[in-house]
């Protein structure tokens, strides 16, 4: 099949710093591609360049004749003088002008105009392109099309943009980044939405999920030069892993051979002659090999966490509202040592704004939050810090602290620090503008963690990060000694984090789910499938079905057993495990051990009883029907 993108010896440097070298690969219709490598490697450039709003050095971008292209930017690229609907039509600014002018007509009932409008509308046959428009935006959740994109968060912002894109049809669809700033619901959406389409693509993202259910084929970036793996994300993984083995095999192969070379050089310079000039060759090239250097440096987060004491952090009834939206409603939650929360919910459910009410950064119209004296916070904004740009990487650390303690009680300093984060000396002592978008959400990440806390507030941790970071990110939350909080959409990172979700429903209400949220998604599969199968038995057309809701409405009764039953079954857990200590030790004699058989029995009688009661209430939530 001819290919519809043809990329050939692609090189580009920026000063000293080489992204990537002579790079070679060719993208077929249907086939949708995604792009890995670390941060500030080069991907989002490279989507630019074959965008073609950045120039390379050298090499050429090949495309098919009479292709059309949609390219998604992770700034969105919205005109801010025009209206939403006016970005999602501006690749037809005919018909958007057309349909502009019918709905400003309408919404002064101006029926003069009205009629007019209508007419060149007619004229343009543009009434498909309007409707097709309004069911993206309003699949995408947005609801007044007029609003000038002033007017819109970074979410909206990314809707009306992927919008504009779809709107278009393109032959060959670039996305960078498209799940950012998305909530899980949109996440899902876009998802299915390629999935039945099957667009020729090709992306950068970090949703992993979203790389395994859309992509057929990878490439990634690694040491300036491309690599290309035949299948979706898990089978990258696997070949890549192959990939490294067989390079490090070659490499130790390659210095076994060059020592024995050397010793040859070494030992007989008389040799130099004519006749062995052919192994003085060999052996030029073998050290070529030998001495090559590839970047298999890791990211390493083993900072020291402050020490937990009792009394954690508690929200008492707390409500809060912004003019007539109702955030929180009588919120109560009591955060327990080493509790691992997620919280999901569709953007502008106040999911940013909670957080920031439990740090004290926003003050709830009613109720208080208690934290502990031992609490360290440690909060990752999702809009993140401002930093300096003219200002060098190790300074805007050093303003922080001149040293950082490490899990094992080792000071080391901020340059140390910054490697362990793949920051080298090089760029440590560069300005911070320089870096790219997701070297300074790592950066960020610095800031945060040197300050060994033992609370930590994730809001969208995984935007801009680069997958290896996210992977060491994960490894590290498995197994941190504090308190987690986590606001996100990837749902693999929920899934290797989180044990419990909070789920924010919108209009106050806040629901508990117990598990992690491949578990909420089956559960709530499961509700849909039994909502549908109910309202296909019934006979009587006039009976409504409503959808059972998944709601936290315990009775404050309730709420006290829960409490009660969590210490029981954490006390009964403890007495559970220093039995088996003792039964493995053997050091009891046999009237001792019966009974402590006897006790074992009905720890274990007691423990399934009070789980069992507890995954009730935790299930409970109040169903409405």
């Amino acid at each position: 099949m001819k290919p519809i993108l043809q990329v050939e010896n692609l090189s580009k440097s920026f000063g000293v710093l080489e992204l990537f070298r002579e790079i070679n690969f060719s993208i077929a219709e249907k086939q949708r591609v995604g792009l890995i490598a670390r941060n500030g490697t080069g991907k989002t450039t490279l989507l630019r360049i074959i965008a073609g709003e950045e120039t390379p050095n050298s090499g050429s971008v090949i495309f098919r004749n009479d292709i059309r292209i949609g390219y998604l930017s992770q700034n969105s690229g919205l005109d801010e003088r025009l209206s939403i609907l006016g970005n999602v039509l501006k690749g037809s600014p005919e018909i958007a002008d057309a349909i502009e002018k019918y709905q400003y007509a309408q919404k002064f009932n101006d029926n003069h105009k009205l009629h007019k409008a209508a007419e060149r509308i007619d004229a343009l046959n543009a009434w498909n392109f309007e409707n097709l428009a309004m069911k993206i935006l309003s699949q995408l959740e947005i609801a007044d099309f007029s609003l000038p994109i002033s007017a819109l968060s970074g979410g909206q912002r990314k809707r009306v943009a992927l919008a504009a894109v779809l709107m278009m049809n393109p032959d060959f669809l670039i996305l960078d980044e498209p799940t950012n700033h998305l909530d899980l619901p949109m996440v899902e959406w876009l998802e299915e939405f390629l999935v039945k389409s099957q667009p020729t693509l090709l992306m950068v993202t970090h949703d992993r999920v979203f790389l395994d259910k859309i992509c057929n084929e990878i490439l990634e970036i690694d040491n300036r030069q491309l690599y290309s793996y035949k299948g979706n994300f898990s089978y990258f993984l696997e070949k890549r892993q192959e990939r490294l083995d067989a390079r490090q095999a070659n490499f130790e192969r390659a210095n076994n051979l060059y020592r024995r070379e050397l010793e040859w050089i070494r030992r007989t310079p008389s040799a130099r002659t004519g006749k062995a000039k052919y192994r003085i060759d060999a052996f030029d090239k073998i050290r070529e090999e030998a001495q090559a250097r590839f970047d298999d440096s890791k990211l390493r987060i083993a900072v020291k966490t402050e020490r937990l004491g009792k009394k954690i952090l508690e929200a008492k009834n707390i409500s809060k509202q912004f003019d007539n939206k109702i955030i929180l409603r009588n919120f109560s939650y009591n955060f327990r040592r080493f509790e691992r929360l997620g919280i999901v919910g569709n953007n502008g459910t106040g999911k940013s704004a909670f957080l920031n009410i439990l740090t004290g950064q926003l003050k709830p119209d009613k109720g208080e939050v208690e934290v502990g004296e031992t609490i360290v916070f440690g909060y990752y904004r999702q809009e993140g810090i401002r930093f300096n740009e003219n200002e060098k990487v190790i300074d805007a650390l050093r303003s922080i602290a001149e040293v950082v303690t490490l899990h094992d009680g080792q000071k080391i300093s901020v340059s140390q620090f910054l490697t362990h984060f793949l920051f080298p000396s090089s760029v440590q002592n560069s300005c911070i503008g320089l870096l790219s978008g997701g070297e300074k959400r790592r950066l960020y990440l610095c800031t945060i963690l040197m300050k060994n806390p033992n609370f930590l507030i994730l809001d969208e941790p995984s935007n801009d990060l680069d997958i290896e970071t996210l992977q060491v990110l994960e490894e590290y939350l498995e197994n941190f000694p504090g308190v987690i909080l986590v606001v996100s959409h990837d749902r693999r990172f929920l899934d290797k984090v989180v044990d419990g979700l909070l789920i924010f429903e919108g209009d106050g209400e806040i629901s508990g789910f117990a598990g992690n949220y491949s578990d909420y998604y089956q559960w709530k599969q499961k509700q849909r499938q039994e909502a549908q199968t109910l309202q296909k038995s019934q006979t009587q057309p006039e009976v409504k079905i409503v959808k059972r809701e998944y709601k936290n409405r315990f009775s404050f009764a309730e709420k006290k057993e829960l409490e009660q039953l969590t210490a029981e079954i954490e006390l009964l857990e403890k007495e559970k495990k220093e039995l088996e200590i003792l039964f493995s030790t053997g050091d009891i004699d046999a009237t001792k051990n019966a009974q402590l058989f006897i006790r074992m029995g009905e720890i274990l009688e007691l423990l399934d009883l009070k789980e069992l009661r507890w995954l009730e209430l935790m299930e409970k939530g109040g169903d409405k029907a």
